[in-house]
């Protein structure tokens, strides 16, 4: 084959190679761009759900989890974001699972949410009785955190995020 030939074929190999590497950085700068806040001074229910949960798992014959601030300031902007768009959700998961994975090293991420219980034993239970919420509070898992906020009503939302490293 004649260098002529070849010359359209290598320009768009080159290109190809140059456009991936492009997106490959700007995944990376995406993941690294990811704010964590400055994780809130735990509240007594969210102190109680932690001893509740961490008592279960004990009592299942599972390893008690570690707090972890990132995974705290985590999990309090999801629960800022509930409140302010007035509903309990899973959006934006996937954001709150690659900060953890570049911030606190998760290999694994998952999640509870809930609305309107007004006290820890009250949502663990919720938890505990709903298969999805209880295998994750069951889970292979070394770190948690808990957020629970009140909305301009009173009301109470709350975000469980566990890890494993």
């Amino acid at each position: 084959m004649k260098v002529s030939q070849l010359l359209p074929f290598l320009a768009i190999l080159i290109f190809i190679n140059f456009t991936s590497c492009s997106k490959d950085s700007m995944e990376d700068e995406t993941i690294n761009a990811i704010d964590v806040p400055v994780a809130p001074q735990a509240k007594q229910i969210e102190i109680e759900i932690m001893e509740l949960i961490n008592d279960y798992r004990i009592n299942e014959g599972l390893n008690p989890l570690q707090n972890h601030s990132t995974v705290k300031a985590v999990a309090y902007t999801h629960t800022d974001y509930m409140i302010e768009v007035n509903n309990v959700s899973h959006d934006n998961f996937y954001l709150r699972q690659q900060s953890l994975q570049a911030n606190a090293s998760a290999n694994v991420v998952s999640e509870n949410v809930a609305y309107g219980f007004n006290s820890a034993s009250s949502v663990v239970n919720a938890w505990l009785n709903s298969p999805g919420h209880k295998e994750n509070i069951e889970g292979d898992f070394t770190d948690f955190e808990v957020s629970a906020e009140k909305n301009a009503a009173g009301k109470w939302y709350f975000t469980n995020m566990f890890i494993k490293r």
